[in-house]
């Protein structure tokens, strides 16, 4: 039976083959009508692979024998099409903006040159300028800044036929015609109708007996962050986004929101390592430090008030020098059992359902996992710790394991408050309006030291050096 890895390094194969066939084709000396027709054959998302690898030569014959329409299809898929596009002649350039999907174009323009994007906006045509601008009003958080134009309406006081021939006619300028809107008379979201349900409906049906008046739909200014669980909950092939006014500016496809998850997870990865935003490899060094040194300057700080108070501990040290070389044992657990709470957690508050009663449970769920895992790892700390200092430090039995059931005792408080600590602080940023990734997983970690310090030492204090007289 064939494995899903197998089936996987297969499509790879597939992928490999095609971009050396569609490169010999380009390499080729045929006619550019066999160029154009074979390279019809092959996926935009195929040619556009090969474009970022071909010369620059090879790119210009490319541009010159795709036709307008493909080449904007093409341009939909590269991850560098600003700079690409500016190899292009700037009306041809222009044309291709008009002819891809707004919200590419707004990408597009986003990363060009500003000399080169003013020029190509003065070429483009009213009606495009028009809804590139409404994309740019939209700020980058809010859901009207990922939405695709590229939909089917009708009109709910249309026949079966009369809609079947309007969305002919449509199909012509746009594809995503799975799911059509349906406005009234005033140009005002009513429902979806699904093609299918069209299709199959009898000519002497009722439009309005198909029309799914509860169907999912955002509006434009919402935040991504407020309705991404929402979209993710109906599984549509695209939703409505409406004006404030209740008319139909654009659509949520699947893609589009495989984008929106795919960055949100990313700017959230991105702050668990205690960084502002996404670094990619392009970006200029001085950017990258910008982003990083906000966030050290406070750790740094932070650290500082651990070392501190590791100072005030310096007669245990002193007084009982062994319990040193377990320190970083203690550090080391409760930063990862607080960083594994905090990961859980933010996963968690992703819910914006997710009510007082659910969070307490959370909050209670991850403090007997930690106790637990406390218990486990504080015994083994008791046993082990206990051997090695009787059997390598040569020291009693009733000194060594002491002082191991005070570690593994430490060991264990931390871990309880370390998973209180990492699900409680994203909680509560939640509750203030502030982004829980920012409680990165550095914060949690030097918080977490400052608490395994405290414990570790005061209970060391306490039970080894002032109830048992133990020192050495």
């Amino acid at each position: 039976m064939t494995s899903v890895n197998e089936v996987l390094k297969d499509n790879d194969k597939v992928k490999i083959n095609y971009q050396d066939e569609i490169i010999a084709l380009v390499r080729s000396k045929s006619s550019p009508k066999v160029v154009k027709d074979k390279l019809s054959e092959y996926h935009a998302s195929d040619i556009a692979d090969v474009i970022e690898v071909c010369t620059l030569k090879e790119r210009e014959l490319i541009y010159r024998i795709l036709d307008m329409q493909s080449l904007a299809d093409v341009f939909e898929y590269l991850e560098n099409a600003s700079e690409l596009l500016e190899e292009i002649d700037i009306q041809k350039a222009a044309r291709i903006l008009e002819l891809v999907d707004a919200d590419d174009a707004v990408d597009i323009l986003k990363d060009a040159d500003p000399k080169m994007r003013k020029a190509w906006l003065s070429l483009m045509n009213k009606e495009h300028l028009k809804t590139i601008n409404v994309f740019y009003s939209y700020e980058e958080d809010e859901i009207g800044s990922r939405m695709s134009t590229n939909f089917v309406t009708l009109y709910c006081n249309l026949s079966i036929k009369e809609a079947m021939t309007s969305i002919i006619k449509q199909a012509k300028s746009h594809d995503n015609i799975s799911n059509i809107f349906v406005l009234d008379e005033n140009g005002v979201y009513y429902g979806t109708i699904s093609l299918n349900e069209l299709i199959i409906a009898r000519e002497n049906d009722e439009l309005l007996d198909i029309i799914s008046t509860s169907y999912p739909y955002v509006y434009s200014d919402e935040k991504i962050d407020d309705c991404i669980e929402n979209l993710k909950d109906y599984s549509e092939k695209s939703i409505p986004v409406l004006s404030d006014e209740n008319k139909v500016l654009g659509v949520i496809t699947a893609q589009d929101l495989i984008e929106v998850v795919d960055d949100e997870m990313g700017e959230d990865y991105a702050k668990l390592a205690g960084l502002t935003a996404e670094e990619d490899l392009k970006e200029p060094i001085f950017e990258s430090v910008r982003k990083r040194l906000p966030w050290l300057v406070l750790l740094l700080g932070l650290g500082l008030v651990v070392s501190s108070v590791v100072g005030l501990f310096e007669a245990v040290v002193s007084q009982l020098t062994m319990i040193i070389c377990f320190q970083s044992l203690i550090l080391d657990m409760s930063g990862n059992v607080g960083t594994q709470s905090l990961a859980v957690t933010i996963r968690v508050l992703m819910d914006a359902q997710l009510t007082g009663k659910k969070q307490l449970s959370l909050i209670l769920k991850e403090m007997k996992v930690g106790l637990l895992n406390g218990l486990l790892l504080g015994s083994l700390s008791f046993v082990g710790i206990g051997l090695y200092i009787a059997l390598f430090k040569h020291s009693p039995a009733v000194t060594a394991f002491s002082i191991s059931a005070c570690i593994g005792t430490a060991l264990l408080l931390a871990m309880v408050i370390s998973s209180l600590v990492g699900t409680i602080i994203p909680i509560v940023f939640k509750k203030i309006g502030v982004d829980p990734a920012v409680a990165s997983g550095p914060l949690i970690t030097t918080v977490n030291d400052l608490v395994a310090v405290v414990t570790y030492y005061g209970l060391t204090w306490i039970f080894i050096i002032d109830i048992m007289h133990i020192t050495c």
